[in-house]
């Protein structure tokens, strides 16, 4: 299960931002091997003086519709997952969102199993059977 944040400046309409979560939902079932349920997301949006980016760094030029996405997940994807997904989150959002691919940055950060808990006060995956993760 995935955590994901995405933020992103003031000015997006509610179907704007549904649209951008549906679409990494969407690159994450496609190509990190997510399943469809597993759905928990966080959008927030800032004023410029609490979202600062660099709209220049690496030679990349960002406009304010910059989109930062940082996903929280299972340790295990290989960079090939991990580079497919970038490249369908980076289409979908093109052609859904009108997002340019220059105005998207993704951060995944992996942890273990044991650093998740849903409920109850259990480590989930390490008291669950595998075969109930899904």
């Amino acid at each position: 299960m995935p955590l994901v944040n995405i933020d992103l400046l003031v000015g997006r309409t509610d179907e704007e931002l549904t649209t951008i979560a549906d679409s990494v939902h969407d690159a994450m079932v496609a190509e990190l091997d997510v399943p469809r349920r597993d759905r928990f997301q966080v959008i927030t949006q800032h004023s410029p003086a609490t979202l600062h980016f660099d709209q220049h760094y690496l030679e990349i030029q960002r406009s304010d519709r910059f989109v930062l996405v940082r996903i929280t997940l299972s340790v295990g994807r290989s960079a090939v997952a991990k580079s497919a997904f970038y490249a369908r989150l980076a289409e979908l959002l093109a052609d859904r969102a009108g997002l340019r691919p220059e105005d998207l940055a993704v951060v995944l950060v992996e942890n273990e199993r044991e650093d998740w808990s849903f409920g109850r006060g259990h480590a989930s995956y390490l008291v669950l059977p595998r075969e109930e993760w899904r």
